[in-house]
């Protein structure tokens, strides 16, 4: 933008800014029945000065405002029309009002279209920009469910999938997948990086104008505000999960390769890896920089133990990302609204939806409810629901829209290998054998699911199609148990060994139906065949609490899969006796480390494709885990929303939209 257009737009910004507030003010006075119109345009003000243009020397001075101006000539087109439609209520009013109105409109449109030097493409590509509607209205919500609360929300501490969720909405990584072409990676956080030759080093360039959330420091008092994404960043988060102290195992595991982080200067940084690695540029660009000015805001060394531990801001979330976390009520919602100082903003990829809420509400048939009354926007449907509740008039008649998609993703039957039940390999694959999933596949999950029998995504290269799950074969499994040497010695109907009946608990979280409705099923089955199953269904937060405390028999959960999968977190011995880590059934096999270490340093990607298959097989054979399903993404959402488009990894809400007139106001707020 050259010197001479900022004055201009200048004086026209604070000229529309001024007659904005007028007309709104008079408007409100005037138009009793005009409420929601004014509603909505004192909203896109409000956006404005939130953006720090309530000074004239800010207003219109970086490219960034066009998007803020183009709301607020939409909402100015909406309060001309409704003008018009009731010019009879005041006459006079209506006729001093609607040139002025007019002109404001067509100088705001102007300035959106680019005609005084503002540029309408971004300078520097971003990824997925082409994937947002250009003719997109801002504003307007998504409101969803969760089924429980959560304990905290530090993203480094925390290996839950809701909280991946939220830290997702609330930050941003140095570049990401291209929706259509998963595997091709497109800069976000970062301008541009380089590969040394040896895979070893990563420099990488940030993108100027990067800016974390506003907040005020919960323990101190202090308002921290415009302050930048630095290179320093992102070595302060290399260094807390690095840090021993840090409860932060599985991510350690993740990023064990990393020698160490170089700064450059306050733009550029060099990730180091210690050696090789096959998925070094991938997690090298999938980091995101913690803010050090938020979790060390004291005098001194950091402190692992107080960031373990550091209640009040752990009930927070401070990203640089499109969502700002503003209000947490325990056991009620959670809700991010979107940050208007989002550096995508001028880059075309500022999520148009603006508020996003997350409600806790247990029940699956109650979400239900919630979603056809319109209370909540989307929802997960069980298999039940997708075949039993979607040929009411609100799915057929495009009120509600479903979807259904392959979910990265797999349940599984986790067996702890510090129990001795589980010690011989005969004894896991004779449960397997136990498992009738052709049974399960029809009456738990309605042929909605997809049978697996290994631990990588079962449409990616690494997952070997031609290893089928073990069969359900009552006969095959005594036989293994009887061949391990356990029999009913003293008849009672319970196989025993060594005096042992062989008993043991499965726990599970009790708000998935599927597995409730799965473990009356599993029980059945094991006591034919002389096992005494115990099911104990709990809390999500107390399973994930005995799961890393190492404290069950059995248990069963579910599990993402990646497109591009380490084995090393789940399955390498070197995680088996950490605590937290998510090797949580201690599974140490010296052939297993052979080929997780093998493929660290496979770069052939026909090599590295041989080497998961055989990995693959070796689970198979051994059945640490009795691999279950990959149940499909069963969605419904309201059908307000534009934009819908499900790409290969499912459907991307960030680009949704919701025409002004049918948006609708967060309750309460």
């Amino acid at each position: 933008m050259q010197k001479h257009g900022n004055g201009l737009l200048t004086g026209i910004g604070v000229l529309l800014l001024i007659a904005v507030i007028f007309f709104g003010i008079a408007l409100i006075n005037a138009i009793d029945n005009q409420r929601f119109a004014i509603e909505k345009l004192q909203a896109s003000i409000l956006e404005l000065q939130d953006q720090g243009m309530s000074t004239p020397a800010a207003f219109m001075t970086p490219e960034t405002d066009r998007y803020a101006l183009k709301e607020v000539a939409d909402t100015l087109k909406e309060v001309t029309d409704q003008i018009i439609r009731q010019k009879s209520v005041n006459p006079d009013f209506t006729q001093k009002v609607l040139p002025s109105l007019d002109q404001s409109i067509k100088r705001l449109e102007s300035l959106f279209s680019g005609s005084t030097g503002i540029e309408t493409e971004a300078a520097t590509p971003v990824a997925n920009a082409k994937y947002y509607d250009r003719k997109a209205q801002s504003g307007g919500r998504m409101i969803k469910a969760i089924a429980t609360d959560l304990g905290n929300m530090n993203p480094v501490t925390v290996n839950e999938a809701t909280v991946s969720t939220f830290w997702g909405l609330a930050n941003s990584s140095l570049a990401e997948y291209d929706l259509e072409k998963p595997g091709v990676y497109q800069p976000l956080l970062a301008e541009s990086w380089e590969e040394s030759a040896d895979h070893c080093t990563f420099r990488i360039k940030l993108r100027p104008g990067v800016l974390w959330h506003d907040f005020t420091d919960p323990v101190t008092g202090k308002e921290w505000k415009n302050v930048p994404v630095t290179a320093h960043d992102f070595k302060f988060y290399i260094d807390v999960v690095k840090n021993p102290d840090v409860d932060a195992a599985p991510l350690r595991g993740y990023l064990s390769g990393i020698k160490e982080v170089r700064i450059i200067n306050d733009r550029e940084f060099e990730v180091v890896w210690s050696e090789p690695y096959f998925l070094a540029k991938g997690v090298t660009l999938s980091l995101s920089p913690l803010p050090r000015h938020f979790y060390h805001a004291y005098e001194g060394p950091f402190d692992g133990k107080k960031f373990n531990d550091d209640n009040v801001r752990n009930r927070m979330i401070v990203g640089c990302g499109p969502y700002r976390m503003v209000s947490w009520e325990r056991g009620k919602q959670i809700v991010f609204r979107r940050f208007e100082k989002y550096f995508g903003r001028s880059l075309g990829i500022m999520p148009p939806i603006r508020t996003h809420v997350f409600r806790v509400i247990q029940h699956p048939s109650t979400r239900l409810q919630a979603l056809v009354s319109g209370d909540i926007d989307c929802n997960s449907l069980t298999p039940e629901q997708w075949l039993n509740n979607t040929g009411t008039k609100a799915f057929t008649d495009g009120t509600i829209k479903k979807f259904r998609y392959p979910s990265m993703s797999f349940s599984y039957i986790g067996l702890n290998q510090k129990n001795p039940l589980f010690s011989d390999r005969r004894v896991r694959v004779a449960l397997s054998h136990l498992i009738n999933r052709e049974r399960l596949l029809k009456d738990v999950y309605q042929d909605l699911a997809t049978p697996v029998s290994g631990t990588f995504f079962s449409g990616s290269v690494a997952y070997d199609k031609n290893i089928k799950p073990y069969p359900f074969d009552p006969v095959k499994a005594k036989a293994l148990l009887k061949e391990a040497g356990w029999s009913d010695t003293d008849g009672d109907g319970i196989l025993d060994k060594d005096g042992k009946p062989f008993k043991f608990t499965l726990i599970f979280p009790g708000v998935n139906p599927s597995y409730t409705r799965m473990t009356p099923i599993l029980k059945e089955d094991f006591a034919a065949a002389g096992i005494q199953l115990e099911v104990l269904a709990l809390e999500w937060s107390v399973v994930i609490q005995r799961m890393e405390g190492r404290n069950f028999d059995a248990v069963m959960a579910g599990w993402s899969t990646p497109l591009n999968s380490d084995p090393y977190q789940l399955w390498h011995s070197k995680n088996a006796s950490t605590a937290g880590s998510s090797n949580f059934i201690s599974f140490a096999n010296p052939e297993a480390d052979r080929l997780i270490e093998a493929l660290h340093k496979t770069f052939d990607d026909d090599a590295r494709t041989a080497i998961y298959h055989k990995f693959h097989k070796l689970l198979h054979e051994e059945q640490p885990y009795l691999f279950l399903f990959s149940q499909d993404n069963l969605v419904a959402i309201s059908g307000r929303y534009q934009n819908l488009r499900i790409f290969p990894l499912g459907l991307e809400e960030r680009i949704l939209w919701v025409p002004r007139d049918r948006q609708k106001p967060v309750p309460g707020m």
